[in-house]
Formats: structure tokens, C-alpha cells, sequence
């Protein structure tokens, strides 16, 4: 898998803002849009102007902004919605129809037939309104429609030339990998044409569905900062990085500004009224906190031994834990060497085992530790 073609579609500022604590002021989403930009993502991912009068304030605001990042807005497969989006100057439309039966019979009430001849119209009415403007077609809920039905559609709108990708979405977040893989790769092979992937996180295979649709020849993947979006949200963008990062390091860190994923994801969590999780890619406040003494011995030999990621990269640092019981000798003499305490090996490893007693009895700190190598130290000068 190459990664040269491929691009982030950032969508905090459309499906981010179906998050339940989202309710992002117009102040709010120029920040958010500057901040994605400088972090680098190509594409900016707005809700449609027809959602309400603010909606279309705010994507007028954002395109006036000229960013680097291309603006793109989430439209219906109507006319009307086609009319007002490009009214905006948007760089781009993510024009959308349901081909599940659930939505056919609960959301439009079109058939497979009706859904050609719709997609058919408005596509082709926006290249002619547009000739330059960047066109994808999505079937919403991709993975619950009938795969004969799928391929009807887009091969049929396929036909057309007009569209520049397509949109396969895990609406519902049911898909597997294995799923994935086989609809993009099968979509690129009759189609020929670029392909986005767009999968929810409702049995927390977002992460792993965006990355089978890339080994697969998807081009462009959806995100949202710490995964925000309706229900439990779509593909993170911290994730996404994470696992490209180790796919390729190196094109990654060329790609984007990496050290500026701390301070989004924080400030996208403050906006919406949550935590970052502990526990969350690169960001979490335990990303590269190291404990067990086996481990911090070889940490502090070589990092790699036990990080796939260097934090360096991301412009943060690793944290080596030592005020426990499951400390270990290597780590307690790291710190007494910053501390600079003159102890033989012997001497930190009788330190290292008090601090291991210690600790089975009560809750050891930084500080507690820093005075038992102290203490140890005098006491050894007065012993000698």
C-alpha cells in the first residue's frame, strides 16, 4: 500500500457536529479550521448550507478564510441542495443518497431505478453549473444495501464521467475489514475511479475499516478529531495517523504537522465537554508512560524495545514511572543519576528494594522517592 496518493477528508465540521456536545460557534469552527489546516489535512468537510441559516453563514465564513486545506460540503442528491452549496463557492460537494433497504423504505422512498435517475440529474446538473468543481458520490449505509443494487448505481453513475470520486460508507459502523477490502478493491477494479471511505466506530472497527479501504486503493479517508460524530463516532484522526505512522514514519511526518495533534485534540475536547480518554492514540495522558521494570530497563536503553511510536515526533515526551512497587533498579538509578546522587549499583539496588517495600505498604510519589534516594545517600556518607 502507497500512501502517496492518499488524503484526509476532515469532518469535525460536519459529522463532529452531530456529536451530542457539539454545538460549535461560528468563532469555534474558525479555529477548528484553521487548526486542522496547519495541521495539514487536505480536505475540509463542512455540513451542508441547508441545515439552517448559521450552517450557511458559518461555510461562507470558513471558504472566506482560504485556507490551504480544499472546503467541501455534505449535500442531499436534490437540486436544490446542489443550488445553494455552489452558491457558497465551495471547492467541492459530497453529494449523498441511502441505498440500504432501511433508508429506501424509511428515508426517500426511492427505488434502486429512481436512485439512478436522481444521482443521473443532479450530478450532472452540478458539472454543468460547475465544470471545475471536485464531485463525489456516496451511497449512504453501503454496507447494509444489497451489493447488486450497489454496483447498479455506481456503475451506472460511473458511466456518466462526471463524478471525480466515490463514497462507500459503514453508516452504521456494521462492517468487518474483510467487507471493506472487498468493496473498495471491487469498486476500483469496474470503476476506475478515486474512492472514500467513511466508517462509524459502533463496534470499534472504524480505525481497522479505514485502514483495510486504503490497502484495498481507497484515496481518501473521512475523520474526525478523537473520533466525534453521531453515536459513537466515525474514524478518529489521531488513530488514523497513528496507524499510517507506523505504516510509513516517514511520509507521514513529511505530510503532516504532527506536533500539532496534542493541542487540537485537547482543544476540540473542551469544546464538546469531554475528557481526552487516557488511553487515546499519541494523545492520551498514559501514551508513553512506562512502568513495569522490565520495561523501563530496556525504555531507557533503547525506546523502540517498547514504543512504536516516538513521542519526539509529536512534539511530546515519554514518562517512565519509578514511585511503585513493580519498579526496577535501571529506572531508580536513571533517577538518582538526574538527581546526580553518587550510588554504586549496589547501593541503588538496596535503594530500589526499600522503594518496592515501601510501596506494597503505601502510595509512593515522585517526591517520596527523590527523598528515599536522598536519605540513602546520607546515610551510606555516614556510614562510610
Amino acid at each position: 500500500m502507497s500512501l502517496e496518493n492518499f488524503a484526509i477528508i476532515e469532518s469535525t465540521l460536519r459529522e463532529g457536529e452531530q456529536f451530542a456536545g457539539a454545538n460549535f460557534t461560528p468563532d469555534q469552527k474558525v479555529r477548528i479550521a484553521r487548526a486542522l489546516d496547519e495541521f495539514g489535512v487536505e480536505m475540509l468537510e463542512l455540513s451542508s448550507p441547508c441545515a439552517s441559516a448559521q450552517s450557511e453563514a458559518d461555510v461562507r465564513l470558513i471558504v472566506g478564510l482560504k485556507l490551504s486545506a480544499t472546503i467541501l460540503t455534505h449535500i442531499r442528491c436534490t437540486r436544490d441542495d446542489a443550488r445553494r452549496a455552489l452558491d457558497t463557492s465551495v471547492g467541492g460537494l459530497d453529494v449523498v443518497i441511502g441505498t440500504s433497504p432501511a433508508l429506501r423504505q424509511h428515508s426517500h422512498g426511492k427505488s434502486i431505478d429512481q436512485i439512478i435517475d436522481v444521482a443521473s440529474d443532479v450530478l450532472c446538473y452540478i458539472r454543468e453549473q460547475a465544470p471545475n468543481i471536485i464531485l463525489r458520490f456516496s451511497t449512504e449505509d453501503s454496507f447494509r444495501s444489497d451489493e447488486a443494487d450497489l454496483l447498479r448505481v455506481y456503475l451506472a453513475v460511473s458511466r456518466l464521467g462526471v463524478v471525480n470520486r466515490f463514497g462507500t460508507a459503514d453508516t452504521v459502523g456494521i462492517a468487518t475489514p474483510a467487507q471493506v477490502s472487498q468493496l473498495v478493491a471491487q469498486l476500483r477494479r469496474t470503476t476506475h475511479v478515486d474512492v472514500e471511505f467513511h466508517g462509524h466506530n459502533d463496534s470499534g472497527c472504524a480505525i481497522a475499516n479505514a485502514y483495510a479501504a486504503l490497502e484495498a486503493g481507497a484515496t481518501h479517508i473521512d475523520t474526525t478529531v478523537l473520533g466525534i460524530g453521531e453515536r459513537n463516532g466515525i474514524t478518529p484522526l489521531g488513530g488514523l495517523i497513528a496507524r499510517l505512522y507506523m505504516l510509513d514514519r516517514t511520509r507521514i511526518i513529511n505530510k503532516y504537522h504532527l506536533d500539532k495533534l496534542y493541542a487540537l485534540d485537547h482543544m476540540v475536547a473542551e469544546m464538546v465537554g469531554v475528557e481526552v480518554p487516557f488511553n487515546n492514540y499519541i494523545t492520551g495522558s498514559t501514551a508513553f508512560t512506562h512502568k513495569a521494570g522490565i520495561h523501563t530497563k530496556a525504555v531507557l536503553a533503547a525506546p523502540e524495545t517498547y514504543e512504536s511510536i516516538n513521542p519526539a515526533d509529536f512534539g511530546l515526551k515519554r514518562e517512565v514511572k519509578i514511585a511503585h512497587r513493580l519498579t526496577g533498579w535501571n529506572a531508580i538509578r536513571g533517577r538518582a543519576n538526574e538527581l546526580g546522587l553518587a550510588l554504586t549499583d549496589d547501593q541503588v539496588k538496596e535503594a530500589t528494594q526499600h522503594i518496592k517495600t515501601m510501596a506494597d505498604r503505601q502510595v509512593l510519589d515522585m517526591q517520596d522517592v527523590d527523598e528515599i534516594l536522598r536519605t540513602w545517600v546520607s546515610v551510606e556518607a555516614k556510614a562510610d
